[in-house]
């Protein structure tokens, strides 16, 4: 996931060093100034040339777990951005001409997946999809935004959710015998560093190998390092705070193992939220810090993925709060599709999240073919019902039985029923 406006690659890479990486919202926004026309079919309003094919994805799932069919068009557009070769751009404006391999966007084409993946159907372009992903996975194991250039961590989350979603191993997925979850590992750090700083993930090491905690690249790759994907759907619950990585007799071993690298990332996510009154923080040179709302929604992801919702909530209620100013009043498609995919995996009424998420996403495209139930919480109303018409059975064989002993205890018996209704 990128800058706010996406950027561009050369650009994103050094925003994303430095720490800035935030929402692909900015392009998405009326304000931004489109430069290029929005295509029929997409959600949206702003320009779509870095986030065409990140905010088509997201909404399509968002709204899949909604239960609204979308326009055909909206469907069409998607799979018509796919290049030859498997993989999507961030945005091809035409799309008679043969794709750049070089500019293709793993990110771009990890979001796609998922989204293809959730609506169903669409077999042909997942499968090319995940061989686009094997075809162009690094000797390390890992994903680049773009092909051929070093791999980051937010990269090689999002390609190891695509896989999962698509059914596949990460663990099998390898390139020179380096898994996806051995390049995942690259990014995280362990008992080399402070103990404040385990367990969270650097967007890529610096110049020289060093790598230093970033907001984003932790919540996201904490979803892949969980065994997560879009839309997240766990309901398991361990009501244990995520475990703290141990490095026992003083264990300096700057790899964090696969089985303690949610665990870790968790831990870490938690006590960040805890220091920053329950949400993430964005910092870049030369200003003052601001709130990362993309940082903190992937973190709530990432935290319910692994099984605990509970370190989730504080999050959960700042976004519901404040994610208002995040998606300009539902205005924008890629922060509300977000917004929506933490709504439904913390189970909260998307029509109460801060307005109602599902309608204002469906205003931002073609009118849907259809609208389903939204995935509101699971809440006890079927139980309290049943448990009700049960009480209303033995009350009817109740009553039966007064009637038997007496008219006078029956009068009496209605007159208090009469004084509840």
């Amino acid at each position: 996931m990128l800058t706010a406006a996406r950027l561009g690659a050369a650009a994103l890479s050094a925003a994303l060093l430095a720490g800035a990486a935030a929402a692909p919202a900015l392009a998405d926004s009326p304000s931004a100034g489109a430069t290029a026309p929005v295509p029929e079919g997409l959600y949206g309003k702003g320009d779509p040339t870095y986030d065409g094919v990140w905010r088509q994805s997201l909404a399509l799932t968002a709204l899949a777990g909604a239960k609204v069919t979308p326009a055909d068009s909206t469907v069409s557009w998607l799979t018509g951005q796919q290049c030859a070769d498997g993989g999507w751009p961030s945005y091809r404006a035409d799309t008679s001409a043969a794709c750049d391999p070089k500019t293709e966007d793993s990110n771009a084409t990890a979001v796609a997946v998922q989204a293809l993946v959730a609506l169903g159907g669409y077999q042909d372009s997942v499968d090319k999809g995940v061989q686009w992903f094997k075809a162009n996975q690094n000797a390390d194991g890992s994903w680049p935004y773009n092909p051929g250039s070093p791999g980051d961590a937010n990269s090689t989350g999002l390609a190891v959710n695509a896989l999962l979603a698509a059914k596949l191993d990460p663990a099998a997925v390898a390139k020179a015998g380096r898994s996806a979850y051995d390049g995942l590992a690259l990014f995280q750090l362990g008992c080399a560093a402070p103990a404040d700083q385990r367990g969270a993930f650097a967007y890529q090491p610096d110049p020289a190998g060093a790598l230093a905690p970033n907001a984003l690249a932790s919540a996201q790759a904490t979803l892949a390092a969980a065994g997560g994907k879009l839309p997240v759907t766990n309901t398991n619950r361990t009501d244990a705070a995520p475990k703290a990585l141990s490095c026992a007799n003083g264990s300096t071993e700057p790899l964090v193992a696969r089985a303690d690298s949610a665990e870790a990332a968790g831990a870490y996510l938690t006590a960040q939220l805890a220091a920053g009154d329950q949400h993430l923080t964005l910092t870049l040179p030369g200003a003052a810090p601001t709130p990362d709302y993309t940082a903190t929604a992937w973190a709530a992801l990432g935290l319910i993925q692994s099984g605990h919702p509970q370190q989730a909530t504080g999050a959960v209620g700042w976004l519901a709060k404040e994610g208002g100013t995040w998606t300009k009043g539902g205005s924008d498609a890629s922060a509300t599709a977000t917004l929506l995919l933490v709504a439904q995996a913390a189970q909260r009424d998307p029509a109460a999240f801060g307005g109602d998420l599902v309608a204002q996403l469906t205003a931002l495209g073609p009118a849907p073919k259809a609208t389903g139930a939204a995935s509101a919480p699971a809440s006890s109303a079927p139980a309290e019902k049943k448990k009700d018409g049960g009480f209303g059975q033995w009350w009817v064989i109740g009553v039966g039985l007064l009637i038997g002993i007496g008219g006078g205890l029956l009068l009496s018996l209605q007159r208090k029923r009469g004084q509840k209704l």
